[in-house]
């Protein structure tokens, strides 16, 4: 079913439109609704539309609100392992290249969330998680001789 531009331009039968609100790029759930109701209210009544359509587009709806959630989630749970990449790398040596552009080594002695993307704390640097290239743990300080053993 077609629906003519001026059905949906939002004027009323007095001549008066309502307040719009700033356009959006995304079909947002209250826009599809909208939609869907405008084409119902101007509907050929000799030719009403098909239950079928209706069901599909009511699915749509369904799917679209799913992958809008999805999307949100996907969105968090990379930002958590982020979070944690960023944490685990406490204690560790690091090599990043500078704001400078300037490869540089260091160990990473504490984390900040306040960005977008965390970043490690590199002596004096706050480098960001992406400017990480390469991660080493540290080396192992020399074991102490056993207790009872003689030291050489």
């Amino acid at each position: 079913m077609t629906i003519p531009v001026s059905a949906t331009s939002g004027a009323s039968a007095t001549g008066a439109t309502p307040p719009v609100k700033a356009a959006t790029k995304e079909l947002d759930k209250q826009a599809f609704l909208q939609l869907l109701t405008t084409q119902l209210r101007n509907q050929d009544p000799s030719s009403p539309m098909d239950s079928s359509d209706l069901m599909a587009q009511t699915t749509q709806m369904t799917t679209m609100e799913q992958l809008i959630e999805l999307t949100t989630t996907s969105r968090e749970s990379f930002a958590l392992q982020m979070r944690m990449a960023a944490a685990n790398l406490v204690g560790k040596d690091v090599t990043y290249t500078g704001a400078d552009g300037k490869v540089a080594t260091g160990t990473v002695s504490a984390v900040s969330y306040a960005g977008a993307v965390p970043a490690v704390k590199v002596g004096d640097m706050e480098v960001p998680l992406d400017s990480v290239a390469s991660v080493t743990a540290p080396a192992a300080p020399p074991a102490a001789p056993a207790a009872g053993t003689p030291a050489s």
